[in-house]
């Protein structure tokens, strides 16, 4: 018996998943309850009341959303009734995202919403929520002193990013429709299409922390399409942020845009076409990530049936998809997508939440794609993440604190009846190995958290890059802003180069591993100097230094 026993045992931790399912035990109790169709819900990791620890705020749709404070012990707890929230309870709301968008050192949060639960009325709908932080870890609604009252729209998902480099946060909203009179109970591409009502999306400026101003159409845009939100990110490598948008029925409407920023032109070009981008799929949402390693960023862009992994070939190349190649040629409905090292091997692997359109309601497993060199294994069953529920929105960021990054991800109650639980669930990663590092960015200049800036780092020949996420990343939902690196055997990384948003560059080396390092960004002292060195103010010079020559020779 002691041997069987023993070979049980053995079994048992040969075959260890590397994830848990500890929704229950972490006190998550949350699903997400549709008013309409395939719509909702998201998620955004966020650290509200500064204690070191990051905590989670899900929406719920007809139910109220919730805001987790992480309890530092792998527990969560919803304080949203006494975190001034009460305003969202008002509207069905969609996704969320969060930023400081008046740099007070707190984190505020941004609502998008489909409609009022008070009436339920047609589109046009409602207006989309601000909330500002507290000290003492409530909100404040300041949607109307902000500006957002007259933009009523049904909303889907939001992201941060600060597009003209003056270090405040803006926002991309993605609008689906501007105007339709019945419900969506039932979805189908003839009722959804044959509403011809394809939305804009709103570009909102942040006017130094005060208010903000819609600038779609001063920055030269016109795009409408059936909008699922979209991705601030550096696709060429500029310095600035540009934009990946989303569009649903992408095939019979609006395909999706690459639009490229202009900057310091106050103009986007939709460059998809060029550039490869321009998907016409039903794009529900975008992970970026540098699958191959060679300091380009690649885009997974989730879809009904076959997913696109979008690998960039090079400057003024273009990107290709590679998903049948790199395997990862799986038929599903897919929403929700995050990149991370979840195994420490110093290569992203792929979560991908997984979830049929609401009341078709066929259950369908989430993917977990494990990178292997450049290729992928889905091994969703044997990591403990194939969960069968109808999800939507995931994120992944650091319950603990130990090292490891772990997994949310929202699901919607089923419109009919269902045959597993679809709830939101909570994954920790427990069987990682290796070292890892982790960076928290501080912007001076920059966005206070360095949404849009890069880290790169170098070791033993190897080259690892990450994006600070701003939201609109994965399915209407937003990431951690920590930038994590799995590292394996490596006992201390050679450099770290931090890429801020706007151009400026900061290198540090030989640092140690399994650390959060925290990198403040350098106050540019020597800036006042460089700018004399600029074109513009050498061409000032010039003109002056000749003119008082001309002067001079005038009077000898």
């Amino acid at each position: 018996m002691l041997v069987i026993g023993g070979l049980l045992l053995s079994v048992q931790v040969l075959t260890q998943s590397q994830f848990t399912d500890i929704t229950d035990t972490a006190g998550l109790v949350h699903q997400y309850r549709v008013h309409e169709g395939l719509f909702g819900g998201g998620a955004c990791v966020l650290d509200y009341n500064n204690d070191g620890y990051e905590d989670v705020y899900v929406t719920g749709g007809l139910n109220d959303d919730q805001l987790l404070r992480n309890n530092g012990d792998g527990t969560l707890t919803d304080v949203s009734a006494t975190a001034g929230l009460e305003i969202t309870r008002h509207f069905v709301t969609q996704g969320v995202v969060s930023a400081d968008v008046n740099r007070d050192g707190l984190q505020d949060l941004f609502i998008t919403t489909i409609t009022s639960r008070d009436s339920l009325q047609i589109i046009p709908r409602a207006r989309n929520l601000l909330l500002l932080g507290r000290e003492n870890g409530t909100f404040e609604d300041a949607t109307d002193a902000w500006g957002l009252r007259p933009l009523y729209s049904f909303s889907t998902g939001a992201s941060f990013g600060d597009f003209n480099n003056d270090g405040w946060p803006d926002v991309y909203v993605g609008n689906y429709f501007v105007g339709y009179a019945e419900t969506l109970d039932h979805i189908s591409d003839a009722t959804i299409v044959g509403a011809t009502q394809t939305a804009k999306g709103y570009l909102l400026l942040n006017d130094g922390g005060k208010r903000f101003i819609d600038v779609y159409d001063d920055y030269g845009l016109s795009h409408r399409g059936f909008g699922f939100g979209g991705l601030f990110t550096d696709y060429d490598n500029d310095g600035d942020q540009d934009l990946l948008v989303n569009h649903d029925f992408g095939y019979k409407a609006t395909p999706d845009l690459l639009l490229r920023n202009d900057y310091p032109r106050q103009h986007f070009t939709d460059v998809a076409e060029a550039e490869g981008m321009d998907l016409r799929i039903n794009a529900m949402g975008s992970a970026r990530g540098d699958v191959n390693g060679d300091g380009l960023l690649d885009y997974y862009v989730t879809n009904i049936k076959l997913n696109r992994l979008m690998v960039a070939q090079g400057p003024e190349q273009g990107f290709i998809d590679e998903a049948k190649e790199r395997g990862m040629h799986y038929v599903s409905i897919s929403w929700g997508a995050n990149f991370a090292d979840f195994d420490h091997d110093g290569d992203e692997d792929l979560f991908v939440s997984n979830g049929d359109l609401n009341p078709n309601c066929v259950p369908m497993a989430n993917f977990y794609f494990e990178n292997q060199g450049g290729q992928f294994q889905e091994r969703a069953r044997a990591a403990g993440v194939g969960d069968y529920g109808i999800g939507r929105g995931s994120v992944v960021f650091d319950l603990e604190n130990d090292g490891d990054l772990d997994v949310l991800a929202v699901c919607q109650g089923a419109v009919k009846d269902y045959p597993v639980p679809s709830i939101t669930r909570l994954w920790r990663n427990d069987a990682t190995k290796g070292n890892w590092l982790k960076v928290r960015l501080q912007g001076t200049q920059a966005e206070a958290s360095g949404i849009g800036s890069r880290v790169t780092l170098f070791s033993r020949g190897r080259r690892m890059l990450r994006e600070v996420d701003g939201g609109g990343s994965s399915h209407v939902s937003q990431n951690s802003r920590i930038l994590h690196f799995g590292l394996g055997d490596v006992d201390r990384v050679d450099s770290v180069l931090v890429s801020w948003n706007g151009g400026h560059e900061q290198l540090l080396v030989n640092q140690a591993v399994n650390q959060v390092l925290t990198i403040t960004e350098e106050v540019r002292a020597a800036e006042s100097a460089n700018t004399w060195r600029s074109p513009v103010v050498l061409i000032i010079l010039a003109c002056c230094v000749l003119a008082a020559i001309v002067y001079y020779q005038r009077i000898a």
